[in-house]
């Protein structure tokens, strides 16, 4: 049996949480590998809506859960996100959550410089969720990260505040914002510490375990392949990679652990933030999209934007990733329309690209080609086999795989866990 990895193929959002918590259910472990609490999941059991945005979806059906040390963690996030889920009835305790010792934290001072950015950026701004998550990164690359396993050892930490006060105090500075309260932050370690560490492990180790053993572990992304560091629409991206390599990296196992790759993929195109979006409508017809499909954002409450589905970015986000199937979502959101649009190229300055182009200025500029496709009356919401579908609905899920040259592992017709079609199992492909 396979591990599995899962990776957003589009711009985060679209519909991971249910898909992971899908196969969760089936896996023995579940490994978050990047990211931090800016990345959200809603998982819908048994009509009972769970919120996520730190933990990995696999603690609500009691799955082992790991935060690996790709993850920024803010200390205080988690432990609200905990006691939230705890009140809803989930037991999370150091058999069922392991965080890494080597994650870095994100502390007030970040959560501070990241407003502070923003609101000073003008025309400028990336769109952030001012949780702090991208000068996590930068301290963490820098060499100024404060790590969980520093909580342990708050008495020998002048050295690490030396360096991290030298660099904010610095940037607060030209803010016109006064210095690092030291002991102010040292004493909120203090206050959080004993909380983080009860489930604090080299968890590398312990995955090793895991899969001595023989058993099934997902690796869960956050955001989508295109607000990747590297690979995404630069500079509206996020902070860190979101390619599946990084699932090596974030969680301490090789990369020949990461087994199949199911990109997850929304039926159409959404968007949170600034950055350029060929496919966006401004029209009834993406106004209608966006309240059936109910695009807001999980984290920030962000209304998303919308558009027709673009194989373009799915094919190269697919081709980055070494995606090997996909899971596609929402395809009930499109239920009732005349007709579907499919991106399937773009113009730009006379010439036909078959791939988005790498500058800003570019990507802002290119024109969708489209291909338009009969739509279908008849409803897929909850659908659970393919002979349920709509013939139209059929030649869409065709048509999609093709251009996007990866196959479709999975189909969901709703939030539900259970309304899925499989069409090839990852865990045994």
């Amino acid at each position: 049996m396979a591990n599995v990895t899962v990776i957003g193929a589009q711009w985060g959002d679209e519909g991971k949480g249910k898909i992971v918590d899908w196969l969760a259910s089936r896996a023995d472990a579940v490994v978050r590998f990047q990211g931090g609490h800016n990345a959200g999941h809603t998982l819908v059991i048994d009509g009972t809506t769970y919120k996520l945005s730190l933990l990995p979806s696999g603690i609500v059906s009691g799955t082992l859960s790991v935060i690996g040390n790709g993850v920024v963690l803010d200390p205080w996030a988690l432990k609200s996100e905990i006691e939230k889920i705890e009140g809803q009835g989930v037991k999370v305790t150091a058999d069922n959550l392991a965080v890494a010792d080597n994650c870095p934290l994100i502390l007030p001072i970040h959560r501070d410089l990241d407003g502070l950015r923003e609101a000073a950026a003008g025309s400028g701004k990336i769109g952030t969720t001012g949780r702090g998550i991208g000068p996590a990164y930068e301290d963490k690359v820098g060499r100024r990260a404060i790590r969980v396993c520093d909580l342990a050892h708050l008495g020998a930490l002048e050295p690490q505040l030396d360096r991290l006060c030298a660099h904010h105090d610095a940037l607060r500075a030209g803010f016109d914002q006064p210095p690092v309260d030291r002991e102010a932050l040292l004493q909120e370690l203090r206050e959080i510490a004993d909380f983080v560490l009860q489930y604090a492990q080299p968890v590398w180790k312990r995955l090793k375990k895991v899969r001595k053993a023989g058993a099934k572990i997902l690796f869960e992304g956050a955001q989508g392949v295109l607000l990747d560091i590297d690979h995404g629409t630069y500079p509206f991206v996020t902070s860190s990679n979101t390619v599946s390599g990084t699932a090596a990296a974030g969680s301490g196992l090789g990369p020949n652990a990461t087994g199949y790759v199911l990109g997850i993929v929304k039926a159409y195109t959404t968007r949170v933030g600034s950055g350029p979006f060929p496919t966006e409508l401004g029209d009834e017809i993406g106004k209608g999209l966006g309240e059936r499909g109910h695009e807001f954002g999980t984290v920030t409450g962000r209304q998303r934007r919308v558009g027709w589905f673009d194989a373009v970015i799915v094919r190269q986000s697919c081709a980055i990733s070494g995606v090997t199937g996909i899971a596609l979502t929402k395809i009930d959101v499109l239920d009732g329309l005349d007709e579907v649009k499919i991106c399937t190229g773009y113009r730009l300055r006379g010439q036909v690209f078959d791939h988005f182009p790498s500058h800003a200025a570019d990507q802002a500029a290119v024109e969708p080609i489209y291909e338009t496709m009969e739509g279908w009356k008849e409803s897929t919401a909850g659908a659970r086999s393919f002979a349920d579908l709509p013939a139209n609905a059929v030649k869409y899920i065709q048509r999609v795989q093709e251009l996007i040259e990866t196959p479709v592992a999975l189909v969901s017709t709703s939030p539900e866990r259970d309304d899925t079609i499989l069409m090839r199992d990852p865990f045994m492909d």
